[in-house]
């Protein structure tokens, strides 16, 4: 199993205003998927914007374990030599994925139509995730996936006679469980068809389409026929838009603040965060909008405003999924309450992220009702200021920088423990927050217990 990472604490003073530009670091997402087709494609693909992170770092160490060579990444820039659908080799040890659900996920559909078998592990956070999501609808193609009884990693994904493609309805939204459905389904014998509930990001079907692999979409339908082939191209990855919703964020609720955040990916199945910011009354607005490697992307320019508690559309959940820790901290700084539901996804992230955010916000003195699925948050109003204190993020990447945020309105420091793993998706956060006016220093090797 992956080790744990060293301690790391955010303290940051109260106060301040963000103003500047700021690029935030490449699309996570993106650049696990970029990885994965790039192995796989015939020919040489050169990748800019990679993020330099641990967990899309854990996706390329794994298909270099499984023969395929790639240079970089240096400054964001990497060149994988494809090695072809079924080109990959078995690894000599097990693939540890440290901290990454995505690239566990998407590996064992991928994973399930090779000819050898393939042990992945990772750290405790992610060894405690749910992985049954996935398995259920692999072993109905005819995967071959062992798991522990609670069907959770490690994971041991052996070859398979054949895999044969299905038509399947999933119960809950997700990128991930679609994601490797299509994966597998690119190995598989007939059609594999993936129906949404809800719409979900769709970097997956964008990025086959960019290597050349036909596919079409039917109404809530993803559809696509295996013995295809992945062909290599360029690929230029946006800014995160979930790094980036920290500073939305941070800049709307600081007074003062103006602040552009360049080059960010505007997936219309990822601007949930955007949708509900300005539903709240942020003032935020798109300039430059364009189109980078299949990905429209803009230049989001926020300003400090007042916020005002909504009842945030439950069609706006799944394109905001993972900005919901961000979204937590401008509710606590709106006025009048919050109201979440349909989010019960958000327990089974890196952490309970209802539980942690209800729990950290109480330490902040914000008023808050967690529930199944979501939460009730009472504002403080547009005005007020949180109270300082220490709150613990639990090893999540993002509950660690959405509290670095709530700074910004509180009446003293705000210590966040436990922060190490937010170099899995925003390596130099500390810095690059500095750089716009965040008052936060980091702690090294203090204890978090």
């Amino acid at each position: 199993m992956a080790d744990t990472p060293p301690s790391l604490s955010f303290e940051v003073a109260p106060g301040g205003a963000l103003r500047g530009p700021l690029q935030v670091p490449g699309d996570k997402s993106i650049s696990h998927r970029a990885v994965m087709l790039a192995a796989l494609a015939e020919g040489e693909t050169a990748i800019s914007g990679f993020l330099e992170g641990a967990d899309s770092l854990a996706t390329l160490a794994a298909f270099r374990a499984m023969g395929v060579q790639a240079e970089g990444p240096e400054q964001g820039r990497l060149r994988v030599q494809g090695v072809g659908l079924h080109g990959l080799q078995a690894p000599a040890d097990a693939l540890d994925l440290g901290n990454s659900g995505t690239s566990m996920r998407l590996l064992c559909g991928l994973l399930a139509g090779q000819s050898f078998a393939t042990t992945l592990i990772g750290d405790a956070s992610l060894s405690r995730r749910p992985m049954g999501r996935v398995i259920e609808p692999l072993t109905q193609m005819g995967a071959r996936i062992e798991a522990t009884p609670e069907g959770r990693a490690p994971l041991r994904v052996l070859p398979a006679k054949q895999l044969s493609g299905i038509d399947y309805r999933m119960p809950v939204a997700s990128a991930q469980v679609k994601s490797s459905l299509l994966l597998a389904g690119l190995y598989a014998q007939g059609e594999t068809s993936v129906r949404e509930p809800a719409v979900t990001r769709d970097h997956t079907e964008r990025m086959l389409q960019a290597f050349g692999y036909p596919l079409r979409r039917e109404g809530d339908r993803v559809c696509l026929s295996g013995g295809g082939r992945l062909h290599a191209t360029a690929l230029r990855i946006p800014a995160d838009i979930s790094s980036a919703a920290f500073f939305l964020v941070g800049a709307s609720i600081a007074p003062g603040s103006d602040l552009t955040l360049t080059e960010v990916g505007l997936n219309p199945t990822r601007i949930g965060v955007i949708n509900i910011l300005r539903g709240m009354g942020a003032d935020i607005a798109i300039e430059r909008p364009r189109e980078l490697g299949g990905e429209p992307v803009g230049d989001l320019r926020v300003r400090s405003a007042p916020l005002r508690g909504i009842a945030i559309p439950e069609d706006q959940v799944p394109l905001a999924i993972d900005e919901f820790p961000a979204l937590c901290v401008a509710a606590a700084c709106a006025d009048g309450p919050t109201l979440v539901r349909g989010a019960a996804e958000l327990r089974v992230k890196e952490s309970d992220r209802i539980q942690v955010m209800a729990d950290g916000l109480s330490t902040l003195g914000v008023d808050v009702e967690p529930q199944p699925d979501g939460m009730r948050i009472e504002g403080a109003g547009a005005a007020a200021q949180l109270d300082g204190g220490t709150v613990d993020a639990y090893g999540d990447h993002r509950i660690a920088m959405a509290f670095a945020m709530a700074a910004l309105r509180a009446t003293s420091p705000i210590v966040i423990r436990d922060c190490a793993n937010v170099e899995t998706s925003f390596p130099g956060f500390a810095a690059a927050s500095a750089g716009v006016g965040l008052p936060i220093t980091e702690q090294r090797g203090a204890t978090d217990a």
